[in-house]
């Protein structure tokens, strides 16, 4: 079994000693994904519908560059500062999946990279 780091130009670079994500056989593992614009390199704040949507168009370039896509999410984990938006997390994730959905976890933290409101991982299949 042969691991392979995935990169693309298309989604912010990894800023630590990680890959954007790692394919391993037919698993994709997508590393944590902040809302960072790829226009402007600026961290979205203040809209966490704003912030997710940014988020997953990241997530989509990863899983693209690897041959995969949001369709093939087996897994995603969610990571919050503040838990009294989850209301409104939920009804932006949801625009992104159809049922079956994918597993998922949402934990609230105290603190995140770049001071990020949220941060989200997926695990995909290709």
């Amino acid at each position: 079994m042969d691991k392979k780091a995935v990169f693309t130009l298309s989604a912010p670079a990894a800023i630590g000693p990680y890959s954007q994500a790692v394919l391993l056989d037919h698993l994709l593992f997508v590393s944590g994904q902040l809302p960072i614009d790829m226009e402007t390199g600026a961290l979205i704040s203040g809209d966490i519908a704003k912030e997710v949507r940014v988020i997953f168009r990241n997530i989509q370039a990863i899983l693209e560059a690897a041959d995969s896509s949001l369709d093939k999410i087996l897994k995603v984990t969610v990571f919050v500062q503040d838990m009294s938006l989850f209301a409104a997390l939920n009804e932006e994730y949801r625009k992104h999946f159809h049922e079956p959905f994918p597993a998922r976890e949402v934990i609230q933290v105290a603190g995140l990279p770049k001071g990020a409101e949220v941060e989200i991982s997926v695990i995909a299949f290709r």
